[in-house]
């Protein structure tokens, strides 16, 4: 997302001793290498941060550099500069933090004070990602119902699944015990058959022999 620069040059400069040249001249040149940080700290050197152009343009640093916290700061100290364009490069430090709704918010401050191409673009932009988190978000959200929904069936028919083979489990029961009930009866059933085949003698008729054999014996 493109900044709207304000950069300190010599003619900005009215006393020497207030805004040193050379400083202003190697934080501009830092800036224009990439070297960001070291820029910012120039501009910081300077002991201005209540002049809102080098704050602006610390600011610039600082966004550049990817710490858009510390941009957001001086850029908050940077009124007085072009207000327009302060209000776009906070909303785009904001965008850059992923908090849209303070992006659309300052980019169309930005509008209502001067209309933009770009300031247009990026508030579309920054909608345009807003309403896609909020589908990805009702998409999660959906998912997650689905998932749900899913566990929940297969908790049923586990459950279904559990229930159906404790009865079969207990038919089988059943059935073995059953058989094991048959098969005991009829074993019962055979032996008795087999006494009666083969009947014992009974404790009278011993009693008879027994009575038979004292009838025999000399008496004394």
């Amino acid at each position: 997302m493109r900044l709207k620069i304000v950069y300190l040059l010599l003619p900005l400069i009215l006393f020497a001793d207030i805004l040193p040249f050379q400083t202003i001249e190697k934080a501009n040149e830092a800036y224009e290498k990439g070297r960001y940080i070291r820029s910012a700290k120039l501009f910081k050197s300077l002991n201005r941060d209540n002049d809102p152009i080098v704050a602006y343009n610390e600011a610039n640093a600082y966004y550049k550099a990817g710490a858009y916290d510390k941009a957001l700061e001086f850029y908050k100290k940077a009124k007085g500069v072009d207000e327009a364009m302060r209000r776009y490069n906070i909303g785009n430090s904001y965008f850059k933090k992923d908090n849209l709704d303070s992006a659309i918010e300052s980019y169309e401050e930005a509008l209502r004070l001067r209309d933009d191409e770009d300031t247009r673009y990026n508030l579309e932009l920054a909608k345009r990602r807003k309403e896609k988190k909020r589908e990805k978000k009702e998409q999660k959200r959906e998912d997650k119902r689905e998932q749900e929904r899913k566990t929940g069936q297969k908790r049923e028919k586990s459950k279904k699944r559990s229930s159906h083979e404790q009865q079969v489990e207990d038919a089988e029961k059943k059935e073995s015990l059953s058989a094991k009930e048959k098969l005991t009866k009829k074993e019962l059933k055979r032996l008795m058959k087999k006494l009666n085949e083969n009947r014992m003698p009974t404790m009278m008729y011993k009693a008879q022999q027994l009575k038979e054999i004292d009838n025999d014996a000399n008496p004394w």
